[in-house]
């Protein structure tokens, strides 16, 4: 049952780990101990309630103690594209600085400068807000998973989604600002 658990989650488990801590290094040993901690908490699950999300719980508090440890801030990897049919539907949004059909080294130039944008606007967000913009946007999770893996409302974590977007769409327009001044 245990080995089915880690062979069913590994993947989803191993990319939301890696993304939050910017290092597949650390991504592994926090996979790791995550891991062994069900194993070491599994009286304490309690029958009948959804797995995920107290497994992602204890993934973050596993990467949130061990980027204590090694003293740094998460990084998030923005890399990967959107499916062509999510950047005809979001036309306009954050998400879209990350797409690019246009070819060349200049457009490959101006992606590499958007995508690190990106990231860097990310870094700098609080932590609560971050956390909860990576379990809703790359991880896909639900707000009611992501309420349960944070042990905050749903209705706190449609604020903190709120606030997320609201300030990143302001460092753009600062950012839209100054680089025209």
């Amino acid at each position: 049952m245990f080995n089915e658990l880690v062979h069913r989650y590994e993947r989803e488990l191993f990319r939301y780990l890696a993304r939050y801590l910017g290092d597949p290094s650390l991504a592994e040993d926090v996979f790791q101990n995550t891991f062994l901690q069900i194993h070491l908490k599994r009286g304490l699950y309690e029958d009948g309630r959804p797995f995920r999300p107290w497994l992602y719980a204890i993934a973050t508090h596993q990467a949130v103690d061990t980027l204590r440890k090694v003293g740094r801030h998460p990084t998030v990897s923005l890399d990967q594209r959107l499916a062509p049919a999510q950047a005809d539907s979001e036309s306009g949004s954050l998400l879209d600085m990350l797409v690019n059909d246009d070819s060349g080294p200049l457009a490959d130039l101006q992606e590499q400068e958007r995508q690190q944008w990106v990231r860097d606007s990310i870094e700098r967000l609080p932590d609560s807000l971050r956390q909860t913009l990576i379990l809703a946007y790359h991880q896909d999770l639900k707000y009611r998973e992501i309420a349960d893996i944070l042990k905050i409302p749903v209705g706190t974590v449609k604020s903190r989604l709120h606030a997320a977007l609201a300030k990143l769409q302001q460092m753009a327009r600062t950012a839209h600002r100054d680089g025209k001044d």
